[in-house]
């Protein structure tokens, strides 16, 4: 009985199951930042992520505000990855998108510094730590497929 559920164990590991991020496959990564628009352009089906640096220990707070038209692209996940274990360690979080028909459309996040369950900044330092990022995105038509 213990051989077959570590047997059963091991099977889910190695096909990803075992701890880790709900996606494992964050596609194109597009880096923004507060105060800056990125331009992004993905094909029809392309996997794509928005990352944007964060430090949580300090009050970082990513979220999505402005949602894509969801003809020309769909959410998938929030994703997180940190740069270590140490108390202060920033990171980045991944917002994945799916590419899905031709057409363009803005995705805006924003970071409300400090904001713990508000979603306005409570006082003037956290006004000026606090901001936008935000993705031109442009779905590309599929190129033609060619017919011997």
């Amino acid at each position: 009985m213990r051989r077959t559920a570590a047997a059963a164990l091991l099977v889910l590991l190695a096909a990803g199951c075992g701890g880790g991020s709900a996606v494992s496959d964050l596609g194109a990564v597009v880096k923004g930042a507060k105060g800056a628009t990125v331009q992004v352009e993905v094909r029809p089906g392309q996997r794509f992520s928005l990352a944007v640096a964060d430090n949580p220990s300090v009050g970082d707070q990513w979220d999505l505000i402005a949602v894509p038209d969801p003809k020309v692209a769909s959410f998938i996940s929030e994703e997180h990855e940190g740069e270590g274990d140490g108390v202060g360690a920033g990171g980045t979080t991944y917002f994945v998108f799916n590419g899905k028909k031709a057409g363009t459309t803005e995705i805006r996040l924003r970071d409300c510094w400090r904001c713990g369950q508000a979603t306005t900044p409570p006082d003037e330092r956290s006004r000026q730590q606090s901001g936008e990022a935000i993705f031109a995105v442009t779905v590309k038509p599929a190129p033609p497929t060619m017919v011997p």
